[in-house]
């Protein structure tokens, strides 16, 4: 007979966070609605302003009708270059990742200060963007698809080491200790163990990051670092905008196809099959063949030359060698303008993206749409949003808007619809259904069970994905400066145009600075809610 002294706990937790919410939620609107108008105010964003420009923005996209694709075989083969930098890149970050997440995950590392030093590395491939990485390995390897490469690969550890270890910390102590008894040492009880319960959700994030980084290899190109993004700058820098809205088109096919694959490849990997473990196994074992086989054909059709992937870290390091020691005095003031106009840039952006992307989400959900044909609609509204990236969005604000942030500001608010849009859906579809049913049974419509059924369970959700949106945002706002989009990149890829190495150096730390800290806030509100 076992015997419980007090309450259950998971009871105690539950009335916890009914209460903390009560009062956090109307405060974090409060906050928020302050954050946005003052954001709105420091970069001169006005709605009334941004109306008056839909004009401009309709103008150019009529100069760019009909769209054309010339040269069609350079850019099919830049479109598979970038496709195969991605798998490459992800692969890459994917064989780093493993051995890392180990050394991260809280029951594995060997020792408190290896877990420390695994995490800090982590985490600082996961602030810094990835146009930054290619810029840096342009000025240190030349131009080309190498640079593009390690840039994906280094930026996605950020992502796939966390992930990574998250999901080793999530595994049974039980196995382990099986394997434990039969006195097998660490690494046989790693791969006997552990690494059973966490390939579904390593197979899960993988799929997903490439996805992610094929949309971040897009616009590689505009810094020399290979795909077709060097030819969609060119087409920009020419003013040749028939050209420009072709390769988009050409990008956003690759784009939703690949994430269609994903999505049938996830489904395919992760959802156990009627024939049996067999059948399972054996489509995994598939899926590895052609994940090899993808990898070699990068390597031959990339033209990369494997030694390569050893003997970057030389002229890698000489060049980031030059950033210290980070010079602070020769900016000043405008470095701290920058900074804020890049938060500024990340709240009003997201404050947009998340008044515009919940009610898409919502509709966009199975359970609760409608119609089918809403939510079909809904779907491949956020499928095209969601395939161009941030920064061709930039480039075209900017040529209708002007330089400054009101341009980045737009861009990065339309890359939230599609973002934030598909978290809200599956938010979403993931409710309890009881709560839709009482409310169905006493017969109230779609409203009733809207507002009554549907929002108070998923908020929690999309508050934490709207705080993770804030942290994306300011991370991504940091390079719209590239194309004249405001923020802090333009200060970045300015010194580094002009070889001021060491306010290159400044300008990275404070951006990692703030982006750790943004980081590390968002989380824990997040925990107080979810």
């Amino acid at each position: 007979m076992t015997i419980t002294l007090g309450p259950p706990p998971s009871k105690d937790t539950t009335v916890e966070k009914d209460l903390r919410r009560r009062w956090l939620l109307p405060a974090l609107g409060a906050l928020a609605l302050v954050l946005t108008v003052l954001s709105a105010g420091y970069i001169d964003f006005a709605p009334a302003a941004l109306v008056d420009g839909l004009e401009d923005v309709q103008r150019l996209l009529a100069r760019m009708l009909p769209p054309r694709v010339d040269d069609t075989g350079r850019i099919v083969s830049l479109a598979f270059e970038t496709l195969l930098m991605a798998v490459l890149g992800t692969l890459l970050a994917a064989m780093a990742s493993v051995p890392l997440a180990f050394l991260a995950a809280r029951n594995t590392t060997p020792h408190p200060v290896v877990y420390s030093a695994a995490r800090a590395v982590i985490t600082f491939c996961r602030a810094m963007p990835d146009l930054l990485f290619a810029v840096l390995f342009v000025r240190a390897l030349g131009i080309g698809v190498v640079p593009g490469v390690l840039a994906l690969a280094l930026h996605s550890i950020g992502m796939l080491g966390k992930l990574f270890a998250d999901a080793i910390e999530q595994t049974a102590p039980g196995p382990r200790e099986a394997i434990r008894a039969t006195g097998a040492g660490y690494l046989r009880e790693m791969i006997n163990a552990v690494v059973p319960q966490v390939v579904p959700a390593w197979i899960g994030a993988f799929v997903y990051r490439i996805d992610i980084n094929l949309r971040m290899s897009v616009v590689l190109g505009f810094v020399g670092a290979g795909g077709i993004g060097f030819a969609l700058q060119d087409a920009l820098r020419g003013l040749i905008y028939p050209r420009a809205l072709g390769i988009v088109l050409v990008i956003l096919a690759i784009i939703a196809a690949m994430e269609v694959a994903a999505i049938a490849i996830r489904r395919m990997l992760l959802v156990p099959s009627q024939a049996g473990p067999r059948r399972d196994r054996a489509t995994r074992v598939g899926a590895a063949a052609v994940l090899v086989a993808s990898c070699i054909a990068s390597f031959v059709v990339l033209d990369i030359d494997p030694t390569a992937l050893l003997t970057w870290m030389g002229p890698s390091i000489e060049v980031f060698g030059r950033m210290v020691p980070p010079d602070f005095s020769s900016l000043g003031v405008e470095l701290v303008d920058a900074v804020v106009q890049t938060l500024a840039i990340g709240v009003v952006s997201t404050a947009i993206g998340v008044v515009l992307s919940i009610p898409v989400g919502i509709l966009a959900a199975r359970n609760v749409t409608p119609y089918p044909g809403v939510y079909w609609v809904a779907r491949s509204w956020i499928l095209i949003v969601r395939a161009v990236p941030e920064l061709i969005l930039a480039v075209v604000f900017v040529a209708a808007l002007g330089l400054g942030p009101v341009a980045g500001t737009c861009a990065l608010a339309i890359g939230s619809i599609g973002f934030l849009a598909k978290l809200v859906a599956d938010a979403v579809e993931e409710i309890d259904s009881g709560p839709l049913e009482a409310v169905t049974s006493v017969g109230g419509g779609w409203w009733n069970q809207l507002f009554s059924a549907v929002v108070p369970q998923a908020v929690p959700s999309i508050i934490g994905s709207s705080l993770y949106l804030l942290d994306v945002n300011i991370r991504t706002s940091t390079v719209l400066g590239i194309v004249g989009a405001g923020g802090v990149g333009f200060l970045l890829f300015e010194s580094i145009r002009t070889l001021n190495f060491e306010v290159a150096g400044a300008i990275v730390l404070v951006i990692f600075v703030v982006v750790y800290f943004v980081e590390r806030i968002s989380g824990w509100i997040r925990s107080l809610l979810v």
